[in-house]
């Protein structure tokens, strides 16, 4: 029978800590959810592996050390809520709920929402709320947040989306530009969000949040 315990404390060992995430919170939740508990039934084998996981309709569930960085750049408190867009089977959700106070989790393709519905349900994550629609939209009607994060990649962020953010709170997105996937954290100061790098990495861009060509005459 597979220790999974054991892979949980590997992927901190090896994936997470050397990547400079040592904020005891993140640890703990890391090694606290089940992560084989949140993929398809075929991939639980795979679950502690330092890659993407694909979870089908062209989704992943983020690498280990992706998702940590992510919530290290964040730096959330226990008083806090956080926005997770894109939560797929609901892992990076159940993680967040052992870090902030509540997290609204929003997941449009409906066969993974009713999946990560049950899952976290079974899992004990008694502090999310999912709500089923449109990425891109957000969840407006639970806001404003303190954070806000995104379980994909993007190439733009819509302002409806900025705009369910707190004043002084924190949104973290892997932005895509020709190929190259980098991590920004920005700030919302006077009513607009400030980005700045965090680190490197790579996941398929989330739908509606791709880039709007502009045409001219």
């Amino acid at each position: 029978m597979t220790d999974f315990a054991a892979r949980r404390r590997m992927m901190v060992d090896n994936q997470v800590r050397p990547s400079d995430v040592t904020k005891y919170p993140i640890i703990d939740a890391l090694l606290e959810v089940e992560r084989e508990h949140y993929v398809p039934q075929a991939l639980k084998e795979a679950a502690y592996l330092g890659e993407n996981l694909e979870i089908g309709g062209g989704r992943v569930m983020l690498d280990p050390r992706t998702l940590a960085k992510m919530l290290d750049v964040l730096d959330l408190e226990n008083d806090e809520m956080v926005l997770d867009l894109g939560c797929g089977l609901g892992y990076s959700s159940a993680v967040i709920a052992q870090i902030a106070q509540a997290v609204i989790a929003v997941e449009q393709i409906e066969s993974l929402a009713d999946e990560a519905e049950a899952l976290l349900a079974a899992g004990g994550a008694d502090n999310v709320v999912l709500e089923k629609g449109p990425l891109a939209e957000g969840a407006p009607q639970h806001g404003p947040y303190d954070a806000i994060i995104l379980q994909g990649a993007v190439e733009q962020i819509p302002e409806a989306l900025e705009e369910q953010l707190k004043e002084g709170g924190r949104i973290v997105a892997l932005f895509i530009d020709d190929k190259l996937g980098t991590v920004r954290i920005g700030y919302k100061i006077a009513g607009r969000v400030n980005w700045r790098y965090a680190f490197n990495a790579s996941a398929p861009v989330l739908s509606g949040f791709e880039s709007k060509d502009e045409f001219t005459l």
